[in-house]
């Protein structure tokens, strides 16, 4: 949701015209950040301020289900402070997330409402699809993608979202709830121990795993903060568009030496930050094992992720042409796409049924009388209704219901999502 910086008089708003003042507040699992840029078009831009907030959300959450009463305060006055921030330099429009902290927490929707309440800044929780549109909508514009698709993980505090992308968008995509602070809460008394906490990490990632050959794949990118500050590490200077490619084998370097210093040598002597010395370790055993998945002999570091992402879907969101309607369809075709590729869905078929459904919604309007949000809902359960074969062909009507139910689909609220299963 984009909203306004600072009130203004009520009516239909102008065009957006450049200069255009946009920020983001990316409320996250480790810490809350804010960025404020200004545009001079849609894909150029400067950063007026940066700023980080080390607010671990996902603390508690991780360990029981709940946002911590000082978690909570913390944030709330880190929130208002940003929201100040925005004020001061002016920003037009900003758009505050909040991720799987916020939206796994079973006091998330209170905190929500507080925030509006004490900052005025409505606060969005999104899913791990949202996250991984974002990434990608932000890596896209740092490295030429091409027609071969390249492995993405974007990782976070509580999950890891892994997508198949190229020049035309996300392929396929899933979220794994394997995010630096989860996994240090998870591993919690045995990081006491460098060594057993190193094996116990390297169990816990084996599980990770993508379903496609790594022959196929052009090359790994990695976004988040941990994989900016294992590229400092290495001492690899960023290429002339800002990228740092890291050798796997580096990285493993940096692995073994985190691996044999403590917490608070890490922080003495790697110069890392209190509340991001304890969570490198699990991060970037992380990257490494998706980086051997993928087949890829280098990490591509574009130093750009969901907070820019958030920034450059604003832009487009006030100065593309088409309507938020068409807009929205488009969002939610790409993410219903996105999703029968991750079950291997007879892709041709799919598209055939979505086109003769909505032809008929159109040609029926008279008689239905149904909203152009009905229509974007059919068109999502027309691709999706045989995904279930992935796991049996028998009543795979069932199993269709079961995988949409239980996905995340960009665009669509809960109660949407049951429908496009049902």
């Amino acid at each position: 949701m984009i909203q306004e910086s600072t009130s203004g008089p009520s009516g239909e708003k102008p065009t957006p015209v450049f200069p255009l003042r946009i920020g983001c507040i990316d409320s996250g699992s480790n810490a809350i950040r804010l960025v404020a840029a200004e545009f001079r078009s849609r894909s150029s831009y400067r950063v007026l301020r940066s700023e980080r907030a080390p607010v671990r959300l996902g603390h508690g959450v991780f360990l029981n289900g709940r946002l911590t009463p000082a978690a909570m305060d913390a944030a709330v006055d880190a929130v208002g402070s940003f929201r100040k921030i925005l004020d001061d330099l002016a920003v037009d429009h900003f758009r505050a997330v909040a991720t799987s902290a916020v939206r796994e927490a079973t006091n998330g929707a209170p905190f929500v409402a507080r925030v509006a309440r004490e900052t005025g800044v409505e606060l969005e929780p999104i899913t791990g699809a949202e996250e991984a549109r974002l990434a990608y909508t932000a890596v896209a514009r740092r490295i030429p993608l091409g027609s071969t698709p390249w492995v993405t993980a974007d990782l976070g505090g509580g999950s890891v979202e892994v997508s198949l992308i190229d020049d035309t968008g996300i392929l396929w995509s899933e979220s794994h709830t394997m995010g630096s602070v989860r996994l240090l809460e998870e591993l919690a008394g045995a990081e006491d121990d460098p060594g057993r906490f190193r094996r116990v990490l390297s169990e816990y990632v084996a599980t990770l795993r993508i379903p496609f050959p790594p022959e196929n794949v052009a090359g790994f990118v990695a976004t988040g903060g941990n994989i900016e500050t294992l590229a400092r590490l290495t001492g690899i200077p960023a290429d002339r568009d800002g990228v740092v490619r890291i050798e796997t084998g580096d990285l493993r370097s940096v692995i073994d030496t985190l691996a044999r210093l403590s917490y608070r040598r890490r922080v003495e002597e790697l110069g890392l930050r209190e509340d991001r010395a304890d969570v490198i370790l699990p991060a970037a055993m992380v990257y490494e094992r998706l980086a051997v998945l993928s087949g890829a002999g280098f990490i591509h570091v574009p130093k750009v992720g969901v907070k820019e992402g958030v920034l450059l879907d604003q832009v487009d969101a006030l100065t593309r042409r088409e309507s938020r309607e068409e807009a929205l369809d488009e969002a939610v075709r790409k993410a219903a796409l996105n999703l029968g590729r991750r079950y291997f869905f007879d892709e041709p078929h799919a598209r055939r049924v979505a086109t003769l459904a909505a032809s008929l919604f159109d040609q029926l309007r008279e008689l239905h009388g149904l909203a152009s949000g009905d229509r974007r809902l059919l068109v999502a359960a027309s691709l999706l209704h045989d995904i279930g074969s992935y796991i049996s062909r028998k009543k795979h009507h069932h199993h269709s219901y079961y995988l949409i139910r239980n996905s995340d689909l960009t665009g669509l609220a809960s109660g949407e999502i049951q429908l496009v299963a049902a």
